[in-house]
Formats: structure tokens, C-alpha cells, sequence
């Protein structure tokens, strides 16, 4: 019986490692000569306003406001996140290495809610991905970078050149989903963030348009 229980116990942990070793895969992309050594998320890299209609479901939790995203300097943006009435709910400055809380609703000053924001904004504010790899497909070029244990897939529209998805892996394992709509380098008119192991989505929509 003992044995039994092992060998289940065994089976069940091979089970979990084959799923969590999964990679991402595109799909109906081939290899290409790799020309470029980096690429750029351009779309938060201008130090005007960038100040969008922010929709945030966190479980059954819904928020909805306005929401000002400023490059402070080369490093440092500046989110802050206001109820459509204005109301401050979260202020803070992010780097790819600090974070400081400026200011947080009580109601939303959660430890959880708190990592999250700070995680799903770090990796959307990145702006420099060196390149492993080089792929395309009809529509898009595809460039893998990896960071650490970190892998990023970023999808550019052939025709304009634009960033139209990042795709954020961890240990092999999907992570997040970005995908933007745009009509110009340096400032996306919508974005989606969905999460692919946590019923967390992010969704922004233009308000005022950078020049």
C-alpha cells in the first residue's frame, strides 16, 4: 500500500513538472537571420503625460479610474491612479530595480494588490530587450529576449513597425499578455494586460494623446 502511494505520489509530481515546464510556443513563425541586437518598447518613452480610461478586474474586484503614467527621468516613471472622481487611489515611482509607494487608498493597501501593480508595471515600462533569437510570420516580426529567467516575445507589425504584443514568460511559463493598439511609436491608444495564471486584467484606453 505504501508503495502504491509512493508511485502515485511519484506520478503526480512528474505530472506537475511536465506542466509547469511547458514552454510557449508561436505558432505558424519561422527562424530568421537575427539583424538586430535590440529592441525597444518606445510607447511610455516620452516624458509628457501619458493619461488613459484604466479599467482593473482583480478577481471579482473591479476599479475603475484615470491613469497618468510620467518618465521622470531615464530610469523612473511616476503611476498614479485617480477614481473617475478625481480621488487619489495609488501614487508611486517605479524603476526596473526601485519602487516607492507615494500614496495608497487604505482600502487598496493590500500586500497582494500592492506586488502585483508593482510587478505588471515594472514589466510594462521596460523598454530595452536584447535579442536572443529573430522570428516572422506573415504579419509579424518576432524577437525573443531573455532577461535573467525571464523571457519576452515582442510581436512587430511588418507593415508599420509597430509593437503590437509582448508576451512575458517566467520559468517557461506564460506569464503575462500585453497587447497594444497604436498609430505611433512612442504612445499606444489602448492597451490589454491579462494575466494567464491569475484572473487579474488590465485594460487602458486613450484619453489624451501624446504629440
Amino acid at each position: 500500500m505504501r508503495r502504491l502511494l509512493l508511485q502515485n505520489s511519484a506520478y503526480s509530481l512528474f505530472f506537475i513538472l511536465c506542466i509547469s515546464c511547458k514552454t510557449y510556443k508561436i505558432t505558424g513563425a519561422k527562424p530568421v537571420l537575427n539583424t538586430e541586437k535590440r529592441v525597444e518598447n518606445l510607447y511610455f518613452s516620452s516624458q509628457e503625460d501619458y493619461v488613459y480610461k484604466c479599467q482593473m478586474d482583480i478577481y471579482k474586484n473591479h476599479i475603475s479610474g484615470i491613469l497618468i503614467l510620467k518618465k521622470i527621468n531615464t530610469t523612473t516613471h511616476r503611476v498614479v491612479l485617480t477614481s473617475d472622481f478625481g480621488n487619489k487611489l495609488i501614487d508611486f515611482e517605479i524603476s526596473e530595480n526601485d519602487f516607492k509607494l507615494n500614496y495608497v487608498l487604505p482600502d487598496m493597501d493590500k500586500k497582494i494588490v500592492i506586488n502585483f501593480l508593482k510587478n505588471d508595471f515594472r514589466e510594462l515600462l521596460r523598454q530595452q530587450y536584447p535579442v536572443t533569437e529573430t522570428f516572422e510570420n506573415g504579419k509579424s516580426s518576432i524577437y525573443l529576449s531573455e532577461i535573467g529567467r525571464k523571457k519576452y516575445y515582442l510581436f512587430f507589425n511588418k507593415e508599420n513597425k509597430l509593437l503590437k504584443q509582448i508576451a512575458y514568460m517566467k520559468n517557461n511559463k506564460e506569464k503575462i499578455d500585453f497587447t497594444f493598439e497604436a498609430k505611433k511609436h512612442i504612445f499606444a491608444d489602448s492597451l490589454n494586460l491579462q494575466h494567464k495564471d491569475f484572473k487579474i486584467n488590465i485594460k487602458l484606453f486613450q484619453i489624451t494623446e501624446n504629440e
